[in-house]
């Protein structure tokens, strides 16, 4: 049976993994008591007794009695270890990049799996957010949202829906009630500090299954940036031609932030 999978992960072997759980359980004991315990046969023990020793997680004690490493600095050297490793293989990411222009464009499915990429887009934005979103989508995402406003991000929103007015760049689009049917889903977009762009439709029925873009391409970003602006002139200019009404100062106020938010 495989078991301890978690310490197979962090550099143990079945064997390394099965025998050291056995001492923590029960300790100081002989090669034998341990094969038993640990259903190791006598022909393998040693060897995995000497592989834990030389890896300084087991000790000889008394002429052939072993004991396990404690727990706590058992955990303490692996963390270690994994710092180091993590920060030298960045340093060697770093070093080996390509450098280019271009960036790819990926794909991510699942619903859960997009939201926690806006989260950390969002938790990450340093100067600006720009998203339209639909209710279902700002349910989930505008605690986020209103955490970056509060550390001094700039917030642009449109909303596809019924959403509460309650950031100081936002609007509703204007076509909001048939956008899902037009469209076949509800549409999301998050772009922040014009650096990352997350974009699709989570098609109606099928929502886990939907490809969403995600990328750092800087033509994908302005191109999608972009429509987001238009948006807002999309909503002052219905109103305008449509409704025939004047822009409130508000509006006006919102207006003259989106033409100059090159």
């Amino acid at each position: 049976m495989d078991t301890y999978s978690n310490l197979k992960e962090l550099g143990f072997s079945q064997y390394e993994a099965t025998c050291y759980m056995a001492l923590v359980g029960e300790h100081p004991v002989n090669g034998s008591q341990l094969s038993k315990l640990s259903g190791i046969a006598r022909s393998r023990i040693y060897d995995v007794l000497r592989s834990l020793i030389s890896k300084g997680y087991v000790i000889e004690i008394n002429s052939g009695q072993y004991a396990p490493l404690p727990s706590d600095e058992l955990i303490r050297r692996l963390k270690k270890s994994f710092e180091t490793n993590l920060s030298a293989f960045e340093t060697q990411l770093l070093n080996s990049t390509r450098k280019e222009d271009f960036e790819y464009v990926w794909t991510i499915t699942g619903y859960d799996n997009v939201m926690q990429r806006a989260i950390e887009m969002i938790n990450e934005a340093e100067e600006e957010i720009y998203v339209r979103l639909f209710p279902e989508a700002d349910r989930r995402l505008n605690p986020y949202l209103e955490e970056a406003q509060l550390r001094g991000v700039k917030i642009r929103y449109i909303a596809m829906g019924k959403i509460p007015m309650k950031f100081e760049v936002m609007v509703m689009h204007p076509d909001h009630e048939h956008l899902q049917q037009t469209i076949g889903g509800r549409s999301i977009e998050v772009i922040t500090d014009k650096r990352e762009a997350l974009v699709g439709v989570f098609e109606i029925g099928h929502e886990d299954i939907s490809p969403i873009n995600w990328t750092r391409n800087q033509w994908f970003i302005v191109a999608n940036r972009d429509s987001l602006r238009h948006d807002f002139y999309h909503s002052f200019l219905e109103k305008i031609l449509d409704r025939h009404q004047e822009l409130t100062k508000e509006e006006l106020r919102i207006y003259k932030i989106i033409k100059e938010d090159n």
